[in-house]
C-alpha cells in the first residue's frame, strides 16, 4: 500500500510539468519595423506589450541600433525555444509596397536574392536568414487596413474641432519607384476616404513625399504636396490638418515633413500613427486570420 501510495505521489509531482508542457505555446508574433532612435523603437515595443495574444509576442527591427539588439534571426529563435513552432511575421509598415518588404521576403525565405544596397543595410545590422525558416508565416503591411484609417482620423480630429467645412491631407513618407508609387497611392485612398467618412471632413486627399528617391524625385513630390495644400486651402478658406502616415513619431514626421511644409497654411502636430491602441487591434485581427489557415 505504502510503494502503491508513494507511485501516485511521483506521479502527482510530475503532472505540472506534463501540463506545462502540453499548454506551451504554439504559435508565435513577430511584429518587425523599420526602427530609429530609442523613443522611435520604444512606440514599437509599447504596442507588442498592448498585443493580446496567447503565445509570445517579440519585436525585431531592421534599421538603426534597434537592429544589431533585436536582430530577426536571434528573434525568431527567441520565439522557438518559448515553444512557437509556427510564428506570424507581422510588418509594421505603411505599405506592403516597400523594399523593406522584400527584405523581410529574403528573410523568412520566399524570394532567393535581394537588391545590394537592401541586403547591405541587413548585414549593417548583423541580419541574417534563421537557420530555421520552417512555419515562419509573413502578412502584409498595414495597407488599407481600417484600423490605420481610424487612428489618421483620431490625429486630424485634434487637430481641428470644426471639420464640416475643413480639409486633410494624409502626408506619408513613400517609395522611389513610380510603380510602386502607384501601389501605394491605391491602397492609401481608401484610407482617406474612410478618414473622410469616419470624421466628418470636407475633403480628404493623400501625397507621398517619396523621401528616399533621388533629390529631383522628392523635390518634384514636395511641389506637388505643396500644391495640394494650396488648394484645398482654397477650396475650404481655412488652414488644411496635414497628418503623417507613418508608423512612429521621430525625426522624419518632426523635422522632415515639418520643413516640406513650411510657409503653407496648414495646422501641424507631426504625431504618427503610434502611439495608438487600435495598431494592437489590427496585429490581433490579421494574425488570427493567418494563423487560422492551416
Amino acid at each position: 500500500m505504502t510503494s502503491i501510495l508513494r507511485l501516485l505521489a511521483a506521479v502527482l509531482a510530475f503532472a505540472p510539468a506534463l501540463s506545462a508542457s502540453a499548454q506551451a505555446p504554439a504559435h508565435g508574433v513577430l511584429l518587425v519595423a523599420h526602427g530609429g532612435g530609442p523613443a522611435w523603437n520604444q512606440q514599437v515595443i509599447d504596442l507588442a506589450a498592448a498585443v493580446r495574444f496567447t503565445g509570445p509576442v517579440r519585436v525585431s527591427f531592421l534599421m538603426g541600433p534597434g537592429a544589431s539588439e533585436r536582430p530577426f534571426q536571434r528573434e525568431v529563435a527567441a520565439l522557438r525555444s518559448a515553444g512557437a513552432a509556427r510564428i506570424a511575421i507581422v510588418p509594421l509598415f505603411i505599405s506592403s509596397h516597400s523594399e523593406h518588404l522584400d527584405q523581410l521576403r529574403y528573410l523568412v525565405g520566399q524570394r532567393d536574392s535581394l537588391d545590394e544596397m537592401m541586403m547591405h543595410h541587413l548585414h549593417m545590422g548583423g541580419i541574417e536568414r534563421p537557420t530555421d525558416r520552417t512555419g515562419l508565416t509573413l502578412l502584409s503591411a498595414l495597407d488599407s487596413a481600417p484600423e490605420l484609417a481610424d487612428a489618421l482620423a483620431e490625429r486630424a480630429t485634434a487637430l481641428i474641432p470644426d471639420r464640416a467645412h475643413r480639409a486633410v491631407l494624409v502626408l506619408g513618407h513613400g517609395p522611389n519607384g513610380a510603380e510602386d508609387y502607384a501601389r501605394w497611392m491605391a491602397a492609401l485612398r481608401p484610407v482617406a476616404e474612410r478618414v473622410r467618412q469616419r470624421a466628418g471632413y470636407r475633403m480628404v486627399a493623400v501625397e507621398l513625399v517619396r523621401d528616399d528617391a533621388p533629390p529631383m524625385v522628392r523635390a518634384e513630390a514636395v511641389a506637388r504636396v505643396r500644391e495640394i495644400v494650396r488648394w484645398l486651402s482654397q477650396i475650404t478658406g481655412a488652414p488644411v490638418a496635414v497628418v503623417p502616415a507613418l508608423v512612429a513619431t521621430g525625426a522624419v514626421s518632426q523635422v522632415t515633413l515639418k520643413k516640406d511644409l513650411e510657409g503653407l497654411p496648414v495646422v501641424y502636430a507631426g504625431d504618427a500613427v503610434l502611439p495608438n491602441l487600435g495598431m494592437a487591434r489590427w496585429v490581433e485581427r490579421v494574425v488570427a486570420a493567418a494563423l487560422a489557415t492551416p
